[in-house]
């Protein structure tokens, strides 16, 4: 799914619409599953986070793509509200990739990282991979070193990249090709 903004990733909201009410009908039954397989997400993206959303029903698939120890990338397109220089640009990617303190926020205690790539693309751009999945994880990172982000797009989980012609709310299977590359180890 090419997840919009505004729309969470857990089955009930009082206050947001989900992600599953993109899906047809046949699919939303599948949220209500008493056995066997349910339908839920691969990971979390935040209310406002858009991009590549996984959903399945095989929990062995859902484990294999957020387990920390699998080290599967996810790569995400970050618009900054502060422009950073070329010193800061340098500073930063040493940090991500040596490792840095997140801010604690929400419900999420200060935390270690480590591990983390970023290509600035631009002043206020830059493309950011993960191998964790902390909470708000890539904001906190930016929080850390003195910035905001105003905008988040997950482009690619693994080798599976975001379809550039799958519009915003839309959704499609995976080919087994597909499944077969992010099973690897």
């Amino acid at each position: 799914m090419n997840k919009p903004s505004g729309y969470v990733c857990s089955s009930v909201s009082d206050s947001h619409k989900t992600v599953y009410e993109l899906l047809p009908q046949e699919l939303q039954d599948l949220l209500k599953a008493k056995r066997g397989a349910r339908l839920h997400t691969v990971g979390r993206l935040d209310c406002d986070t858009t991009g590549l959303l996984l959903l399945t029903t095989d929990g062995f698939f859902s484990d294999r793509i957020t387990r920390q120890e699998n080290n599967i990338e996810k790569c995400y397109q970050v618009e900054l509200k502060n422009k950073v220089s070329e010193e800061e640009k340098i500073k930063i990617t040493k940090l991500f990739l040596q490792g840095l303190t997140l801010p604690a926020q929400k419900k999420a205690p200060e935390q270690n990282i480590s591990d983390a790539q970023v290509t600035f693309t631009g002043d206020r751009q830059a493309l950011v991979t993960i191998k964790q999945g902390l909470f708000h994880q890539v904001k906190r990172m930016f929080l850390a070193v003195g910035n905001e982000v105003l905008s988040l797009k997950r482009k690619s989980i693994g080798p599976l990249m975001l379809p550039e012609d799958l519009q915003e709310g839309q959704w499609r299977y995976l080919s087994d090709s597909e499944i077969k590359s992010l099973m690897k180890k």
